[in-house]
């Protein structure tokens, strides 16, 4: 492997040397192919960069005019970013299954270890559990993937960085209505509305409102989720500007949970039957508010402020027999909580203090309460348990949880095509619980611990021609675990796992960027070193334990190509290598076997591959076909087994009419086109051997839009 990836550099430098050459010389030789190539800026690092000229691997992902798929599911929009391995379970329950660059694999429900934002506001809770079904695809602006050594910038659980910017309303007022409906009765009907400021000091807003259902793929997997997105934008006269941004989601979704190999090559969508009489499911609310604030004192200085509360509320019935819950240290099968989260960033950015410098110097405050109880999923009807339902109460205790992280960031232009960026951010976070349960021989679970870590990073760019940059650098990332992982521990007494560390990591990249009139080009190489890596300690019956590995390494080469080849016709393709192994032997935990070193880490495609092209009009009509591969998928520690590799090709077209105020929009879908049975994501280390959730066969789509304007 190791010559692999060294021929591959080698062969990629002298691809993109020499097209930085092509690109000048057929400037030179004919004017009239001389093609404009956009200024695409991106955000993610804080530096307000363009995407040339950033040294991190980053990803911009903008948003269509043209619908092209239902606006549910992030797995719609976020296709061929190589870093970024994002599956859809077809289980509402859990949510989508997102990793980057490996980390963030071993979650079996919501996103670990990898930072969310949306319009600014972390959409991760600050022990580092996050979501992706509070993101509005209707409303969406554009996204950024920020990978490697800058997203420690963002301290906590920072495997990667992904942040969502919803649109701002712009001109005349206006209404949308949509529809959309699918395989599976498949229901999603919405409305936006919109508009621009009339006056310098009056706000712009974009409001969306959207209901979804669906019967789902799989036997009780049906769900039906309730959003509302608002954003208020204010562009005050003394320069500053002001957003509010409010976010609701309600998800009502049954649990299919996992299958044996041998279900689902028996009948992928089925449940199993044993599993039906604890009508398995889950009910999530939350809201979330908060207001960024951005002021330029003068050409040199600038603030920037922001704030957020949110509220959560999740109650989830669990598979777990009466006979387990008959242990006085368990917690029951009945997760039920009610969080409460908020926090605050002030900074401060400099420019030209010093001759071609930018430094940043802010300060994150987080803090989250919940209040967590765990019951009984049975009552006793004549001396026998029926399930599905909350019985007597197993669990009682409030958590809490702060940090206080101050961090600096420099940029430094020290030679004309020469740059110097870095980073530091001192990550500290304090976790307490209060156990209010102390029955028989349950005892005080009570406890705290704290964790913290100084993140250095840096980066090291130069501007090799106009159109090629090439970068190196460094950084130290930290990750915390949650609550959720924290919340039992793998001997399966009660109380939480204190005993399980944060983990830190050590990564190194080496990247070329080039964007010429053959296209733009990215690679990096990269190489991440992690101590006391959070693994899991097995999953049984919906509870999942974990625990830390001493080492873990992972490799990587990323590759990604665009280019716009004729008129409105786009090409796009990506491939992505990542080698993730246990560097060193896990000992055995209870049922849980030893992990051997070389053993690969679970939930990892070691390849992936994207290809897309699409006819993007202004107007009339568009369509496109994308195909992807996902390498193998070993779903536990010892390897013993796998989820078989896929392709899966989609195809999408529609038309769009622009008549004076009207704007109508219809389009149509197919994915998996070839009716692939395939794996779509694993429940890693599932203790009863049900590891594989089956992703949905063919499966079509079809809506359309109006929009008014007034």
């Amino acid at each position: 492997m190791p010559s692999m990836k060294i021929n591959l550099l080698y062969g990629c430098i002298a691809m993109c040397m020499g097209l930085g050459c092509t690109a000048v010389w057929a400037a030179e030789s004919d004017s009239k192919y001389i093609v404009q190539l956009p200024t695409i800026t991106v955000e993610a690092t804080r530096m307000n960069t363009d995407y040339l000229h950033t040294p991190a691997s980053v990803f911009r992902v903008d948003t269509s005019d043209q619908q092209q798929s239902a606006q549910v599911n992030l797995t719609e929009l976020v296709k061929g970013v190589p870093s970024l391995q994002l599956n859809n379970r077809e289980n509402y329950a859990q949510d989508l299954q997102l990793s980057m660059r490996g980390f963030g694999a071993r979650s079996t429900f919501g996103v670990r270890g990898i930072r969310l934002y949306v319009d600014g506001i972390p959409a991760t809770m600050p022990d580092g559990q996050g979501q992706t079904s509070n993101i509005d695809l209707g409303s969406l602006s554009h996204l950024e993937v920020l990978t490697g050594p800058f997203s420690s910038l963002y301290g906590n659980s920072s495997g990667g960085t992904l942040l969502t910017t919803t649109k701002e309303g712009q001109g005349k007022d206006s209404i949308e209505l949509n529809y959309t409906g699918g395989s599976h009765d498949k229901n999603r009907a919405g409305i936006i509305l919109q508009g621009g400021a009339k006056n310098q000091n009056e706000p712009s807003y974009i409001i969306s409102s959207s209901y979804f259902d669906t019967n789902g793929y799989r036997q009780h997997s049906d769900a039906d989720k309730v959003q509302n997105n608002a954003k208020l934008t204010w562009n005050l006269e003394d320069g500053s500007k002001v957003n509010w941004i409010t976010n609701y989601v309600k998800i009502n979704a049954n649990d299919p949970q996992g299958l044996t190999r041998e279900q689902w090559r028996e009948n992928p969508r089925q449940q199993v039957p044993f599993l039906k009489q604890f009508d398995v499911r889950k009910d999530i609310e939350q809201i979330q508010t908060g207001v960024t604030w951005s002021k330029p004192i003068n050409e040199q200085n600038e603030l920037y402020m922001m704030g957020y509360w949110g509220n959560r509320q999740v109650t989830q019935y669990q598979s777990i027999p009466k006979s387990t819950q008959e242990n006085p240290r368990h917690a029951g099968g009945v997760i039920d909580f009610e969080r409460n989260y908020y926090g605050a960033d002030f900074r401060w950015t400099g420019k030209e203090l010093l001759p071609n410098t930018i430094v940043s110097f802010g300060v994150a405050l987080d803090a989250m309460d919940e209040d967590r109880k765990g019951y009984e999923n049975f009552n006793l009807v004549n001396g026998q348990p029926s399930y599905g339902v909350k019985g007597k109460l197993r669990r009682d205790e409030d958590n809490t949880l702060w940090n206080i992280d101050p961090y600096l960031q420099a940029s430094w232009q020290f030679l004309p095509t020469w740059r110097l960026d870095t980073g530091v951010r001192y990550s500290n976070v304090h976790y307490k619980s209060k156990d209010h349960f102390i029955v028989g021989v349950n005892g005080d679970d009570s406890g705290k611990t704290d964790y913290s870590k100084l993140l250095p990073s840096v980066a090291l760019s130069w501007q090799v021609f106009p159109e090629l940059l090439t970068y190196v650098s460094y950084a130290k990332g930290f990750e915390t675990p949650t609550f959720t992982e924290m919340a039992y521990r793998p001997d399966g007494s009660g109380g939480f796992n204190f005993d399980l560390e944060a983990s830190s990591s050590d990564t190194y990249e080496f990247g070329l960027k080039s964007q010429n009139m053959l296209g733009d080009f990215t690679l990096a190489v990269f190489q991440t070193k992690t101590k006391d890596d959070i693994v899991s300690a097995g999953a049984k019956d919906g509870r999942n334990t974990f625990r830390n590995a001493d080492k873990t390494l992972r490799e990587g080469v990323e590759l990604t190509w665009n280019k716009a080849l004729w008129r409105d016709l786009i090409a796009n393709a990506s491939y992505a290598y990542l080698d993730a192994t246990f560097e060193s032997d896990v000992p055995a935990i209870g049922s849980v076997s030893k992990i051997e070193s070389g053993n690969l880490i679970p939930g990892i495609a070691k390849q992936r591959a994207y290809a897309s092209l699409a006819w993007k009009p202004k107007a009339g009509l568009y369509g496109g076909v994308d195909a992807q591969y996902s390498d193998k998928i070993y779903v536990n520690d010892i390897n013993t087994e796998v989820a078989p590799s896929y392709t899966t090709i989609s195809a999408y077209t529609g038309y769009v009419w622009n008549v004076s105020d009207w704007r109508v929009n219809t389009y149509a879908r197919i994915d998996n086109m070839l009716d692939k049975n395939y794996i779509g994501s694993v429940i890693v280390n599932d203790g009863n051997g049900r590891f594989y959730e089956p992703a949905d066969g063919r499966n079509w789509s079809a809506g359309f839009s109006v929009t008014k304007q007034f």
